[in-house]
């Protein structure tokens, strides 16, 4: 069995050639070019055929029908008269030997068995191609993107590839889309789209099409997972700190899933001191001063922030430094007295 696929745009024409099977009346037969054609939606099919019948018969009429079952005149209806194909069908055979048939912009409802019917001068010398010579055409409409993995660490690599139920040829020309908008670096005979080394910025919806069609593949979104980064400590109220105040260490951090675990540390201590994304001291006292840094951890890695300093001032700070304002302002008014 041979297959020959050929696309060309702006109208993709799938072109079958495969040996079919003629009846077991050696003298009578319709030969079709394959059994099953499978066509994306919108593009041309042609369907080669042939058919032979016995010496001294000259053929009448030729047509091609969807039914092996007759109407009421005893005839099967022709596709050459029905309305939704009279426009489409096209036969690009003869009446002796050729009954190749051609039907441009392909519908879903298309998707049918097809038989090729001749008659000859003699009433009851007719044939219709039946019934292992069949044709079922399936229309294609569910292109679609898979990926190698939903989710990918950034700088590792993935692969898309542009699938379809139709055995596309290596003649195809696919087109990759990134949030609706057209890759034309990544416009090629290729249907996979290989992401090297892949950024933050590669994340997004992608999509796949075959050039000169309309259809477009459902978007496949693309994960770029990365560990914590730029993790740091806000201090909030920041500035001066004194006995008896409460004072919140927020960790922020970017990380891709969001961080999972937050973990607080002091230095010289063996073992954190708190956990969660915000670690909160109430009441204040000098046993608390001291470098907190804090860890943010996701599924793919973590990362320590800078240590900040928290230096809480004690009520005997306060009194010292009160008693030594008190002092310098007297000395200051006894020495003015002086000279006054």
């Amino acid at each position: 069995m041979v297959m020959s696929i050929m696309l060309a745009p702006p109208s993709l024409i799938f072109l079958l050639m495969i040996h079919g099977v003629y009846s077991a009346d050696d003298e009578w037969g319709v030969n079709y070019s394959s059994s099953s054609i499978c066509a994306l939606k919108g593009s041309t099919v042609i369907i080669n055929c042939t058919y032979k019948y016995p010496t001294g018969r000259q053929i009448t009429k030729v047509f091609w029908t969807k039914t092996d079952v007759k109407t009421e005149d005893e005839e099967f209806p022709d596709l050459f008269n029905n309305s939704e194909y009279s426009q489409r069908i096209h036969y690009l055979g003869d009446k002796h030997h050729d009954c190749t048939m051609r039907l441009t912009d392909v519908r879903q409802t298309d998707s049918h068995k097809y038989y090729f019917r001749f008659t000859t001068q003699i009433e009851k010398d007719k044939w219709l191609g039946r019934p292992r010579v069949t044709l079922d055409i399936t229309l294609i409409t569910d292109l679609q993107v898979e990926s190698s993995g939903e989710r990918v660490i950034e700088g590792h690599s993935v692969t898309l590839t542009c699938k379809s139920r139709c055995s596309l040829t290596d003649r195809s020309t696919f087109i990759w889309f990134k949030n609706t908008q057209s890759l034309s670096e990544r416009t090629d005979r290729n249907n996979q789209l290989i992401l090297q080394s892949v950024r933050r910025e590669d994340a997004g919806n992608y999509s796949c099409a075959v050039q000169g069609h309309k259809l477009t593949s459902p978007h496949q979104y693309l994960n770029v997972i990365y560990p914590p980064e730029e993790t740091h400590v806000v201090v909030n109220p920041s500035g001066e700190i004194m006995e008896g105040d409460s004072v919140n260490l927020t960790c922020s951090s970017e990380s891709n899933p969001p961080v999972q675990i937050y973990s607080w540390f002091k230095e010289n201590e063996t073992s954190s001191v708190g956990s969660g994304q915000t670690y909160s001291i109430t009441n204040i006292n000098s046993r608390h001063s001291g470098w907190f840094y804090c860890e943010a951890q996701n599924e793919v890695g973590s990362q320590t922030s800078a240590a900040v300093s928290l230096n809480v001032k004690g009520n005997m700070v306060i009194f010292q430094t009160i008693i030594g304002v008190l002092i310098f302002v007297a000395a200051v008014f006894i020495v003015v007295m002086i000279i006054w």
